[in-house]
């Protein structure tokens, strides 16, 4: 929000004095993201070789933010521009968007009634190690495919024991077919939707067996598109866990040693919203 006559201002003053704004960003924020890196991030792990150490690595799996991002329900997320630099001194937009666009959380309270919403999520809920769990293969073949309990033993026995407390995120491969709508929702003439999801089945594993707080998928939600009865959503949320949908660039993420930054807003009373979730290994 801005006062009257402040567009006016800033538009003069930029035309007579140059904005020098760029500047003071990179110096802020180099010095900022310098200070949290130390600060949160873990030390780097030991490298194959005597006193050599691995450049840590950070990996967005998040989506752009963009006008006409497929959605499970709703209208698409839309902008328009409010202000620009040759004609006002400075350039915004204003969005309207659903709070489950592009990738997002769904919290405990989206199908929960009286369930915790964005701004209850602790913060340590949102650092968790991740495991990552590869059904892409048979994805290519059966869009209907789900995450299994089969999955979740053959993953353990090749990469550990799943840890508590941990986010379990599933590659299907399906990031692959954005932008075309079309092929991410994959609609029968019916109008059903075909995209992998968390089978019930591995669901009721991970909370009895594991104690893990999240899940996430790289589809448009956490059931299978062919779902009617949300049994994944319903049983998720309703041990008051979250879930991330639409997640990016889990075929580039490492199956074990990653640790995901989940950038929630705390969206007053939101039943979920738009994050931007970062894996760090």
């Amino acid at each position: 929000m801005c006062l009257p006559g402040t567009v006016e201002k800033v538009a003069e003053r930029a035309r007579t004095e140059g904005v020098s704004r760029r500047s003071f960003l990179a110096t802020a924020g180099a010095a900022g993201a310098a200070g949290v890196t130390a600060t949160l991030l873990p030390a780097p792990a030991e490298a194959r070789g005597k006193g050599r150490k691995r450049r840590p690595r950070a990996l967005d799996l998040t989506h752009t933010f963009a006008a006409g991002f497929p959605m499970y329900i709703g209208n698409e997320p839309s902008r328009r521009t409010l202000t620009t630099i040759p004609a006002d001194g400075f350039y915004g937009q204003e969005w309207t968007f659903g709070e489950h666009s592009c990738t997002h959380m769904d919290a405990p309270g989206h199908f929960v009634e009286g369930g915790r919403l964005t701004p209850e999520i602790t913060l340590s809920e949102l650092m968790l190690p991740v495991a990552v769990i590869d059904i892409s293969e048979r994805a290519r073949s059966d869009p209907d495919a789900v995450v299994t309990p089969d999955d979740l033993v053959a993953y353990e026995r090749r990469h550990g024991r799943i840890p508590r407390n941990s986010a379990v995120f599933m590659d299907s491969g399906w990031a692959k077919r954005l932008p075309d709508e079309d092929a991410y929702k994959n609609a029968d003439s019916s109008g059903t939707y075909h995209f992998p999801g968390f089978g019930i089945e591995a669901v009721d594993w991970l909370l009895d067996r594991r104690s893990v707080r999240a899940i996430g998928v790289d589809t448009l939600s956490l059931d299978p598109g062919n779902s009617t009865t949300f049994d994944t959503h319903v049983t998720w949320l309703g041990a008051d866990r979250f879930g991330i949908e639409n997640l990016a660039n889990l075929g580039k993420l490492r199956p074990r040693g990653a640790t995901a930054f989940i950038g929630v807003i705390p969206w007053e009373e939101g039943s979920g919203g738009p994050c931007r979730v970062i894996a760090y290994s």
